[in-house]
């Protein structure tokens, strides 16, 4: 899982983390894991997964809020919906758009897999996380990313986003936000 972009910012390098998650797992379940592992701590906001095929779940609903319309709910819809190979995306906080490039893999031989009793666990990463608001000090390494707009940055991303992956396909033109995105794939 890599962090993409965020407060108007795509970041490159892409800090990441591994997941380990069982097949039953939820998507609230490993959104409550992702938010962990990058260091959210104002967990109040709305945040879905996307998947292929413009199939979305939700983010409200494992918070027991109303789901939007034509979304899948997060606290019943399981992991094992994605095969080997699946990239979707996954977006916190829909106003600072912090937009994660998720992969599937099958784990390694050595990695124990959590059953599904257990929740879903960062085995390991890298680079630097940034703030969720911001904020860091003049020592702490991070870098403030690239300001929106440096396309280039994006164009090797699959289109599973508006603006993410190459071309000039207007489905893939950057939206305002994610609220932008979601106005726009649920009219």
């Amino acid at each position: 899982m890599e962090l993409v972009t965020g407060r108007g910012r795509d970041w490159w390098p892409r800090p990441g983390r591994v997941f380990t998650a069982h097949r039953g797992h939820t998507f609230a379940e490993l959104a409550e894991a992702i938010d962990v592992a990058f260091g959210r701590w104002d967990l109040a906001h709305l945040r879905m997964f996307v998947l292929p095929d413009d199939v979305d779940v939700s983010w409200s609903t494992w918070r027991d809020g109303p789901a939007f319309p034509g979304t899948r709910d997060g606290r019943s819809s399981r992991l094992d919906v994605l095969a080997v190979g699946t990239a979707f995306a996954y977006v916190f906080d829909l106003g600072e758009d912090w937009t994660h490039l998720c992969t599937v893999h099958r784990p390694d031989a050595s990695v124990e897999v959590p059953g599904s009793s257990q929740l879903p666990r960062p085995d390991r990463g890298w680079g630097d996380l940034p703030d969720q608001y911001g904020r860091h000090h003049a020592d702490d390494g991070i870098s403030a990313g690239s300001p929106r707009g440096s396309s280039a940055l994006l164009s090797d991303l699959p289109p599973i986003l508006p603006s993410w992956g190459g071309g000039s396909d207007a489905a893939r033109r950057p939206t305002a936000g994610g609220a932008g995105l979601l106005a726009r794939r649920h009219r």
